[in-house]
């Protein structure tokens, strides 16, 4: 386990819970080898990750980006027979 130290750079969160809760918690914790607080840390982090907006973000940029490119296209008879074609070609 890490030792944090007083010039670390982390804030405190308090979370209450009733007394089932957090013996149920500590209890899933323990089972994974963790303390509850180092548990629960990483709890949140895969939830932030989940729940983070960025990949979305991300997408629509990379679909703008792929959007203003020019690519060949054509009426989808066409582009089906100049499918074929090449697969006659070999």
């Amino acid at each position: 386990m890490k030792s944090m130290s007083a010039t670390s750079t982390t804030s405190r969160l308090q979370v209450l819970l009733d007394r089932r809760d957090y013996r149920a918690l500590r209890e899933v914790a323990k089972q994974q080898g963790l303390s509850l607080g180092e548990w629960v840390r990483r709890v949140l982090r895969q939830a932030a990750q989940v729940w983070s907006p960025k990949p979305t973000v991300k997408k629509i940029q990379a679909i703008r980006r792929a959007a203003k490119g020019e690519y060949p296209t054509a009426e989808i008879g066409q582009m089906l027979s100049e499918i074929e074609h090449g697969y006659l070609r070999g």
